[in-house]
């Protein structure tokens, strides 16, 4: 491989798992996984996570590119109407974006981050 190109390939990299802190979950017992395939120490981290099902309250204070590879998940931002996300959907989440993540289904996405 190069060193210019970042595979979203989870091999031989050990995952960090962990859960939306308790006073911020609204329903269910949701426990996410990151495989960091990037940390460049300025801020830009790539990778893949994954979710099992439930809903807390999200506040994004950076950027984030995000496909959904598996799952069903719903994204809701405060005063909006809810964006059911599905495999094969891309966006971009914009710093100052507050709102909710639902998992219905479990989720997986390879995402882009930018502080």
């Amino acid at each position: 491989m190069t060193d210019h190109l970042i595979r979203f390939d989870k091999a031989g990299v050990e995952p960090e798992t962990a859960s939306p802190d308790k006073e911020k979950v609204k329903s269910g017992r949701p426990t996410n996984r990151t495989w960091n395939l990037e940390d460049d120490g300025n801020g830009l981290y790539a990778g893949i996570w994954e979710s099992t099902a439930g809903e807390w309250d999200v506040d994004y204070t950076e950027w984030e590119f995000f496909h959904i590879l598996e799952g069903v998940s719903i994204l809701t931002e405060e005063g909006g109407e809810p964006l059911k996300l599905m495999a094969g959907d891309s966006f971009v989440i914009r710093p100052g974006f507050k709102g909710r993540w639902k998992v219905v289904e479990p989720t997986k996405k390879h995402y882009v981050v930018k502080v």
